[in-house]
């Protein structure tokens, strides 16, 4: 979960990493195409079909695994200097068996005892689950197990010994396959099947998943949609901000925001700002009505930097902007109060910052609340938006912060619980609303600048800490940007359970293979579930969103494939694919261009989006490489 560290809000951003944020890998002359120029062969020509899906390992995809050997594995989140690399599985030149950067140290896998750690004290004091052993059912043949023999026991010892010796790279080994496995995945031949249980969500019985509205198409290889090549800038520049509507895919560009056919990518709209885009609610209302935070001038060679003093409400099925304004308060003295971030909630936009939080009615932009003189130096710093309203609430001194979690009335602003967060937190990250889940790197402890360390899973209505759960950066992949409170990616709350990618870690196949899984931790008791989907050989995958009980994901692809898009039924966890891109080589590595971290992923209803959150000035380069604010693609 490595990220570097993270600009201080309000301040002129730092130059971009070489090639700059998310910038695209360089693609051979002819690459993925601008949209009037496609290549010969290239964006939706026919792709052949895939191979045949393997068949499903025994025991399902919720069976937790027998001990394996000791495994490996890595170190994730904002912003890093894209890879230099190929995609996951790509051979390094001159490097045959080399370890990767990120190769894992040595430990147990996950839901197995760590050695050396029995009981280990988490600080603070609050609830802590640890990892729990996976449970095996009885040998066969009598009542319960049997007692070993003291031969047995010595044969048993001497196996396991030489397993820990030569199975020390592997990790997650899956039994019953034969070597036989499919690269793409256990079960990503899947293309339909009914998933199974009621309305989604934690029903009540004990039963999870179903209830998701995204299906399988008859035919799940997609099409190239569109591709929009990046606008020219001269510095680094935010473009954060996409949405999907039943017509249109919005997306922020340089001082506007941009409506798009669907399908074909022709301009249906455009919304002209004073300034650019700094921040965008991820959230929308059910008619389309979404929240924007943005600077109150244009950029100039003489004026690079403006204030983001400016909200503004957006209609996305009609193309408006509905109302922008500014907030005076004592907290900003002379000047409009700048903010960072913007979120919705019902009809309650709230925007946070350094400044403190304000809200609006998304309708009309009424005023609902301001930033406040606080005697105790308290403000909200950011808001969580989506099914219910929270705040981060920063009390105290900046050398000594004290965090609040509070669950807020959407329309008065007023608390209905409050959570104090341990000392040694100095940022805090909403995941989740409803049910209220925040992320923290409590004593910076996580050490790879993800912004975590442990989640911790609170009673909204009481304010009361059910459970608190250690997240180790070595083995989760997640990330939040620790000042943003609502930027979490790359994980998914739903079912009383969170959802996290495992880090990256050698695959069974060949040296170079990589490969991980998703796994989740029940919000009631902090243990972990049994729940595990692996990406497959060569593959990588981490959650975009729920969908009803089920898990929409995105499963990266090698040097060789294009990348899938699978629900994950929450009850079984088994895996079906909606989407797959195609294999050609163009389109890979448009598809692959774009940095996990900082790239925005949208699936809906047979349309994957991939856009960038930021862009800077063009490379220079000798190929004829081209980089993208948006790719797409469809299925029929």
């Amino acid at each position: 979960m490595t990220q570097p560290p993270q600009q201080p809000p309000n301040e002129p951003p730092q130059g971009p990493p070489p090639g700059g944020f998310g910038a695209p890998q360089d693609p051979p002359p002819g690459g993925f195409g601008a949209p009037q120029d496609p290549p010969p062969g290239g964006f939706g020509a026919p792709t052949p079909p895939p191979a045949a899906p393997a068949t499903p390992p025994p025991g399902g995809y919720g069976t937790p695994p027998p001990p394996g050997p000791p495994p490996q594995q890595p170190g994730y989140g904002y912003p890093q200097t894209p890879p230099t690399q190929p995609g996951y599985g790509f051979p390094q030149q001159g490097q045959p068996g080399q370890q990767q950067p990120h190769d894992f140290p040595t430990q147990a896998a996950y839901g197995f005892p760590q050695q050396g750690q029995p009981g280990q004290q988490q600080p603070y004091g609050y609830p802590t689950a640890p990892m729990q052993p996976a449970q095996f059912p009885p040998q066969p043949g009598g009542n319960g197990q049997k007692k070993f023999s003291t031969q047995a026991q010595i044969i048993v010892a001497a196996v396991v010994a030489v397993a820990l010796i030569v199975g020390g790279g592997i990790w997650y080994a899956s039994s019953g396959d034969d070597g036989k496995k499919d690269e793409a995945g256990s079960s990503a031949g899947t293309t339909g099947g009914e998933n199974k249980g009621g309305n989604g969500g934690d029903k009540g019985d004990g039963s999870t998943g179903g209830g998701g509205k995204e299906k399988a198409p008859a035919n799940v290889d997609s099409a190239v949609g569109f591709q929009l090549p990046q606008p020219k800038v001269a510095e680094v520049t935010t473009v954060s901000g996409s949405w999907v509507t039943d017509k249109a895919y919005v997306k922020s560009g340089v001082n506007e925001i941009v409506g798009y056919d669907l399908d074909k990518g022709t301009k249906l709209w455009s919304i002209p700002l004073e300034g650019q885009v700094c921040a965008a609610s991820r959230y929308m209302t059910k008619d389309f009505k979404t929240a924007i935070a943005f600077e109150e001038t244009k950029r100039t060679k003489t004026a690079k930097y403006a204030s983001c003093n400016r909200v503004g409400a957006l209609d996305l099925a009609t193309g408006k902007l509905i109302w922008s304004k500014q907030v005076h308060a004592a907290s900003a003295g002379d000047q409009p109060v700048r903010f960072d971030e913007v979120t919705v909630s019902g009809t309650t936009v709230a925007a946070g910052g350094n400044d403190g939080g304000a809200a609006f009615k998304i309708d009309t932009g009424a005023e609902l609340w301001k930033p406040k003189t606080s005697t105790d130096g308290c403000y909200d710093r950011g808001y969580g938006g989506g099914d219910a309203l929270a705040v981060v609430r920063t009390c105290g001194s900046y050398d000594d912060p004290q965090l609040v979690i509070q669950a807020l009335n959407p329309t008065t602003g007023a608390p209905i619980s409050s959570y104090k967060m341990p000392a040694g937190v100095d940022y805090a990250s909403i995941v989740s609303t409803k049910p209220l889940v925040v992320a923290a790197d409590v004593g910076d402890t996580a050490g790879d600048g993800s912004g975590i360390s442990d989640f911790f899973s609170i009673d909204e209505a009481t304010g009361k800490l059910k459970i608190r759960i250690s997240a180790d950066a070595e083995k989760y992949a997640a990330s939040c940007r620790s000042t943003k409170v609502e930027s979490c990616q790359h994980l998914a709350v739903g079912n009383n359970r969170i959802y996290l990618p495992t880090e990256e870690h050698d695959g069974t196949g060949d040296s170079f293979s990589r490969t991980n899984e998703i796994v989740s931790f029940d919000l009631t008791t902090g243990k972990q579930t049994g729940d595990r989907a692996d990406a497959g050989e060569k593959f990588t995958m981490f959650p975009l969103r729920m969908d009803g009980g089920n898990i929409i994901a995105y499963r990266e692809p090698p040097y060789d494939k294009g990348g899938e898009i699978v629900s994950i039924d929450g009850s079984t966890f088994k895996q079906t694919v909606l989407m797959r891109n195609p294999a050609d080589e163009a389109v890979r590595d448009a598809e692959t261009s774009f940095s996990s971290d900082y790239a925005e992923f949208l699936y809906e209803q047979g349309h994957f989006f991939i856009s960038e959150t930021m862009i800077s000035a063009p490379r220079k380069s000798s190929f004829d490489d081209k980089e993208y604010l948006v790719v797409s693609f469809h299925t029929s």
